[in-house]
């Protein structure tokens, strides 16, 4: 109950501030998003243009956590998933609030499970994480970053959104790691201390789910 409630007023305490604290939308941020979305960065900060695409690589990390968490849930985990493709931390905080703790598997493994379950998408993600943060920190423009992050509400909301997604990692890795017998503090901490890759590279790694 008390994870649940602190669940629920982190996520109202997110929704109240990018709507009515963060900084004000720009008028040229419908065309900043669709040079994002069309890959035209020429003349994009590389530290946006890498944000942007690690906030793509964090749903398809945490489908790899919840699609299998919630096939024992009473309530579906793909809507909520499907939704923080767009919308981040937004709409997978509230699944986070309705699960309940789930540290076993029973099966079956469905395809989608398996998909959700590979090692290759894991790899996969932990290569692309690990590129776009080279990217950010070799040719990333910081000074800039910071302006744009102190003026934008589409950039502060978005950095915020990536901090969260960080921060909520401890709340389905334990269960996934129970799930396959495979009991590690130092790899938990790890995996929750290294935003994104420390995520990927577990999801590269982590046994494979047993559905005896």
């Amino acid at each position: 109950m008390l994870r649940r409630s602190l669940l629920a007023t982190l996520w109202v305490a997110f929704v109240v501030y990018a709507f009515g604290f963060a900084p004000p939308d720009q008028v040229d941020t419908g065309e900043l998003i669709l040079h994002l979305s069309t890959g035209q960065w020429d003349e994009i900060n590389p530290a946006i243009v890498a944000l942007f695409n690690l906030m793509g690589i964090w749903p398809m990390a945490y489908a790899c956590l919840a699609l299998i968490d919630g096939q024992g849930q009473s309530v579906p985990a793909w809507p909520f998933v499907a939704g923080s493709f767009g919308l981040g931390a937004f709409l997978l905080l509230p699944y986070l609030v309705l699960r309940q703790p789930n540290p076993t598997f029973d099966g079956p493994k469905s395809r989608m499970i398996a998909l959700a379950d590979s090692r290759w998408l894991g790899l996969s993600l932990l290569v692309a994480s690990v590129v776009l943060m080279g990217y950010a920190a070799y040719a990333g423009d910081w000074a800039d970053f910071i302006a744009q992050w102190q003026t934008s509400r589409f950039i502060h909301v978005m950095s915020l959104d990536f901090c969260l997604l960080w921060l909520l990692v401890p709340s389905l890795l334990g269960d996934d790691m129970a799930r396959r017998g495979f009991k590690n503090n130092l790899v938990f901490g790890l995996v929750s201390a290294v935003p994104l890759v420390g995520l990927t590279a577990y999801l590269t790694f982590r046994p494979a789910l047993d559905e005896a």
